[in-house]
């Protein structure tokens, strides 16, 4: 298995407004796209903004719906120089989209945000 990454699809709407995309989700999106081999590393899926996201209630409970999410594979090392990953439902995982890239960075050997 590898760490499941869960963005929020673009162009979702709320309360009757919108269209708007999840500015976390982006952060994290840009990252992606200035390293792609990432996106062969760990599975990439995009939620749709209504609720309940079953994906997330399933892996971490009703109370962890939040985007963007990383839950790390039960093999994945933790990293030392990065926060503790939280841990739900059996899983641990990264809900801050600035810890979600400081920790790929570091797992995976690449420049951190300056």
């Amino acid at each position: 298995m590898k760490d499941q990454l869960y963005l929020m699809r673009p162009g979702f709407t709320n309360a009757g407004l919108g269209p708007f995309y999840c500015g976390d989700s982006v952060s994290v999106e840009g990252m992606l796209s200035f390293f792609p081999e990432l996106r062969d590393s760990i599975d990439v899926h995009y939620i749709a903004f209504p609720r309940p996201r079953q994906p997330l209630i399933d892996a971490l409970g009703d109370q962890y719906q939040s985007i963007p999410v990383l839950i790390l594979d039960d093999e994945t090392v933790a990293v030392d120089t990065i926060a503790e990953p939280r841990k739900a439902g059996g899983h641990r995982f990264y809900d801050d989209e600035k810890k979600i890239r400081q920790f790929l960075s570091a797992r995976f050997g690449l420049p951190e945000a300056g």
